[in-house]
């Protein structure tokens, strides 16, 4: 109880939350592209274009974020590198489709991109693979 309330850094608190942080951002990003997964097909011609790159190269693209890169994140794999799409990613969805209402329809995505950056600045923890596979 002492230590709940102590003031104190602690490495293993730190990398506790960086463990917590990775998957709950994960998690809760995995099921976003999972849908667009399933739905390629049917959405591949409709999804929108931002950069003006095709409508199936920005889904693929959106796709390869997140869920590919939101499992790197939950497993602690290339954590710094997968945040980078999925930044790139929640930001998009932000500025195209949320207009910056950040405290309105964009909170999702300002949340995420909060997440994903604090994920960038600590890094993956003491438990993840990158620290396995030697930084």
């Amino acid at each position: 109880m002492k230590k709940l309330f102590s003031i104190k850094y602690s490495d293993n608190g730190v990398s506790f939350a960086a463990l917590l942080l990775r998957i709950a951002m994960g998690s809760l990003m995995l099921p976003h592209g999972f849908s667009k997964l399933m739905s390629f097909a049917s959405n591949s011609g409709k999804f929108f274009d931002p950069f003006h790159i095709g409508s199936t190269a920005s889904l693929s693209l959106t796709i390869f974020a997140e869920v590919f890169c939101s499992v790197f994140i939950i497993l602690g794999l290339f954590t710094r590198f997968a945040c980078i799409p999925l930044i790139i990613d929640v930001t998009v969805a932000l500025w195209y489709a949320h207009h910056w209402q950040v405290f309105g329809d964009g909170e999702k995505a300002a949340l995420f991109l909060t997440g994903f950056l604090t994920l960038i600045f600590i890094g993956p923890g003491k438990v993840s693979l990158d620290r396995f596979i030697g930084k």
